[in-house]
């Protein structure tokens, strides 16, 4: 047979440009060593079982996040109303004190109205 004279041979300890690139799967395969577990090879029976295993994990862990989630929300929402409900209360206690007589007579005072004294009087006219 003849030689190949396509290709160049390469010198010994010399390796392609490419090198001998490792796909990540046989990269898997060497770091997981499942061989002694399974055998040669995964079972095709168990990957649709395992994939839905996995497939409910994922929805486990979601829901978890989503229900915490919403759990921080409502427990701020509810520092909020507290806070709110305070400043309401605060607010009308106020306003109560200001729309007394006595403190409403201590406003207008700087303007020059006072209070009366007296009891008013009732004017009657003849026709």
């Amino acid at each position: 047979m003849s030689n190949n004279t396509f290709r160049k041979k390469l010198k010994s300890g010399n390796t392609p440009k490419g090198g001998s690139r490792k796909s990540i799967f046989s990269w898997m395969e060497e770091k997981l060593d499942i061989t002694g577990i399974l055998g040669e090879g995964v079972p095709v029976q168990l990957v649709p079982p395992v994939g839905f295993v996995a497939l409910l994990a994922l929805v486990y862990i979601w829901s978890n996040h989503r229900a915490e989630n919403m759990v921080r929300k409502i427990e701020k929402a509810q520092q909020e109303v507290e806070d709110l409900r305070a400043d309401v209360t605060t607010l009308e206690a106020e306003y109560m004190l200001s729309s007394m007589q006595s403190e409403v007579a201590k406003r207008v005072a700087e303007q020059g109205i006072f209070e009366l004294n007296q009891p008013p009087i009732k004017i009657e006219v003849e026709k």
